[in-house]
């Protein structure tokens, strides 16, 4: 009972503050210090988003679609770069800065070029998502990796362990927590990849949708699906905190045991 009540107070100033903007947002938008055709009322946005239900779900179904295998290849990308990078030296000096490089060049550059190349359809949605998710992913693995104790792999190594088992029963369980919060941050990337691609070409999704709203000046839809985009990014971090406690429970065990 006690976690429960301390777990509601950790969450009141967050849901105070969300409050606040959603507030002061109103009274910009009735008082006409905005006017209301540049920021509806949050009245107006639920409306539109009510009435735009359906095709606003139809067209999520596609962008979340993917999002989701964008993301899956950057995850497994991410895993096979920093694993070569982590064994080999040499491949860490070559790979590091060509990382480096793939993160530097603007999404919205690199998104027509996808296009020109590939299409109109999902490749080239979904190798923008790989493209910005595995980064976060990579360099969370590295440092995970190299946050392993020298004394448990020399344990390990007495013992007769080889390299696959100091790898799986060493270095994964310890790049584990670098991994989710890295994954974390490529999820909300993922959703924004995506819907940035479907900007610039594409028949369905929240960007195509957003493009047809926007040469509407329907800026009420326009608003809807934003929000909708941040509710999408918001659960599917929640969802990695799930399977992060769900694939760590001595995390949750340590918590429970310093709490007692």
């Amino acid at each position: 009972m006690r976690r429960r009540l301390q777990s509601i107070t950790n969450k009141i100033p967050a849901i105070v503050s969300i409050g606040l903007v959603v507030l002061l947002w109103h009274i910009l938008s009735v008082t006409g210090i905005v006017p209301s055709y540049m920021l509806p009322s949050p009245s107006d946005v639920m409306k539109a988003f009510i009435e735009d239900f359906e095709l606003i779900m139809m067209h999520a179904g596609v962008t979340l679609v993917e999002a989701f295998y964008g993301l899956l290849i950057g995850i497994a990308f991410a895993f096979i770069i920093a694993t070569v990078m982590d064994r080999w030296t040499i491949m860490h000096k070559a790979l590091y800065p060509i990382m480096i490089i793939t993160q530097t060049i603007p999404t919205i550059a690199i998104a027509p070029l996808l296009v020109l190349w590939m299409g109109f359809e999902m490749e080239p949605k979904i190798t923008l998502v790989a493209i910005t998710t595995f980064f976060p992913i990579a360099v969370g693995l590295l440092d995970g990796y190299k946050s392993v104790d020298r004394d448990y792999i020399d344990l390990m190594r007495a013992m007769g362990a080889g390299r696959y088992r100091i790898f799986t029963h060493v270095k994964i369980p310890a790049a584990l927590p670098h991994f989710f919060s890295g994954l974390k941050v490529s999820t909300s990337y993922a959703v924004v990849g995506a819907v940035i691609s479907e900007w610039l070409g594409g028949f369905e999704g929240l960007g195509v949708y957003m493009t047809r709203v926007k040469k509407a000046y329907a800026f009420d839809r326009m608003f809807a699906v934003i929000i909708f985009i941040v509710i999408i990014s918001l659960l599917l971090m929640l969802l990695v905190n799930v399977i992060k406690t769900i694939s760590m429970p001595w995390i949750l065990a340590e918590k429970r045991s310093k709490e007692q």
